[in-house]
């Protein structure tokens, strides 16, 4: 049967053979629909209800302030809400530590959960914990809340005064966003990796060219990436404007949850005929190794144009590149050999788990022996508190995915964003390289 042919009006409406009607829905589209009890379209203003809510210690201060002022007794369920102390842990002053206790007394008096020091990153913890599944509504105090959308989840930041309301009831407004599609398509090449992939993206869309957008993601390559990559992947749409980044749900997606949550997944897809605003297709089957030069993570380029620029420390972990995947493939290229003399080479486990599963896999003692720092679990070098802050001039490559001055707590050093095969590459010769020297390892 062939499908009716439509026009759309003012970007609303849906006319096809002379009758009116509403567009069909995009994934972001269905679960605010679900989530108000009407059916949504972009640009509508809803009322919406929200499975899951969080802040770290970065925002979590904040929160507290804004939910007391509101004068409510009490969070709106304990279960709605958890706090992760990951960004300045352990605590680098007395400030930090101030802040830390208030929100371990918060957790106390409200009977909500606090992930204290050393228990991970909260873009790994809340989905590794079980929290969430496919089809809900997240709330972070965190911009790259956006990672969940790998797990066909609508997650997206907000700030601490929004997320305190959420605290208080359960709920929060949202303006639906347009959706743009993104197809990836092709087979990636030996040591090129999803974070290339998002780079690549990013430096084709720009840095503000998703702005209040909801991104899809789809394609070949998508769909034969692993669940630690393709969370790489949607934690930088925030980094292209995005309020999220979204991916269908597979087999792949529901073990992945089956394995940590007891909660029943509710995959959502996108209607056949949803109207997206834009729609890029890409073919990476030649794709280099892409780098994000200072000081913009549009400034992408393939690692050719700037092998061999000195650097003087190197960090693999973050919320974009800390899952075990990543440190798997850095102890590939890192075993039997030393790091390069002079260079800083820090190594950052996302989550307490998954340094476990490191020490079992031996890649914990190969790091160590190469001449590398591992940290605890945590935000580490990437905020810029502490864990690694550069002095005046010097050169980091990092996996996070962030690069304006002073991310790593000076305005006055210069920070490459790249994959961790690359950054494995480089911590191997103290400049810039190309994994794919080491393809034979990957």
């Amino acid at each position: 049967m062939t499908a009716p042919v439509g026009i759309f009006k003012d970007n609303k409406e849906l006319i096809t053979n002379g009758k009116r009607s509403f567009m069909r829905q995009t994934i972001v589209e269905k679960i605010l629909s679900e989530h108000c009890g009407r059916k949504a379209k972009s640009g509508d203003i809803v009322i919406a209800n929200v499975d899951f809510c969080f802040g770290q210690d970065g925002t979590s201060g904040m929160i507290i302030d804004s939910f007391r002022k509101m004068g409510v007794e009490s969070v709106y369920s304990k279960n709605l809400f958890c706090m992760i102390i990951d960004h300045s842990a352990p605590s680098p002053n007395i400030g930090v530590s101030a802040i830390h206790d208030k929100i371990r007394e918060f957790g106390r008096e409200q009977s909500v959960r606090v992930f204290d020091v050393g228990r991970g990153v909260c873009h790994q913890l809340v989905p590794e914990s079980g929290y969430v599944v496919c089809g809900d509504l997240v709330l972070g105090a965190d911009s790259h809340t956006c990672t969940y959308g790998a797990l066909n989840i609508l997650s997206t930041g907000v700030g601490s005064t929004d997320l305190a309301i959420t605290l208080a009831s359960g709920k929060n407004w949202f303006k639906v966003p347009d959706t743009m599609k993104i197809v990836v398509n092709g087979k990636l090449p030996k040591g090129v990796f999803s974070k290339d992939v998002v780079l690549k993206i990013i430096g084709d869309v720009g840095a503000d060219g998703a702005t209040y957008r909801a991104v899809e993601f789809y394609g070949e390559i998508i769909d034969a990436l692993s669940i630690d990559s393709r969370l790489t992947i949607s934690n930088m749409a925030v980094e292209m404007g995005a309020k999220c980044g979204l991916m269908k749900a597979d087999k792949k997606t529901l073990d992945w949850l089956k394995r940590r949550s007891d909660r029943t997944p509710r995959p959502i897809e996108a209607d056949m005929d949803a109207r997206y605003v834009d729609v890029k297709e890409y073919d990476f089957s030649d794709l280099s190794p892409q780098i994000a030069c200072p000081h913009a993570v549009d400034n992408v380029c393939d690692v050719e144009d700037v092998l061999g620029t000195p650097i003087n420390e190197v960090n693999i972990g973050t919320c974009t590149n800390g899952r075990l995947e990543d440190l798997e493939i850095t102890a590939k290229i890192l075993k039997g050999k030393k790091v390069a003399p002079g260079i800083r080479v820090i190594i950052t486990p996302a989550s307490r788990q998954i340094y476990l599963d490191a020490i079992k896999e031996g890649y914990i003692e190969i790091f160590i022996k190469a001449g590398a720092v591992v940290n605890n679990p945590g935000c580490g070098p990437c905020v810029g508190t502490h864990q690694g802050v550069l002095a005046d001039g010097e050169n980091a490559l990092s996996t996070a995915n962030r690069n304006f001055k002073g991310r790593m707590g000076n305005p006055n050093a210069s920070i490459y964003l790249a994959s961790p095969a690359t950054a494995a590459a480089t911590a191997l010769v103290g400049k810039i390289s190309d994994p794919r020297e080491h393809k034979r390892r990957l």
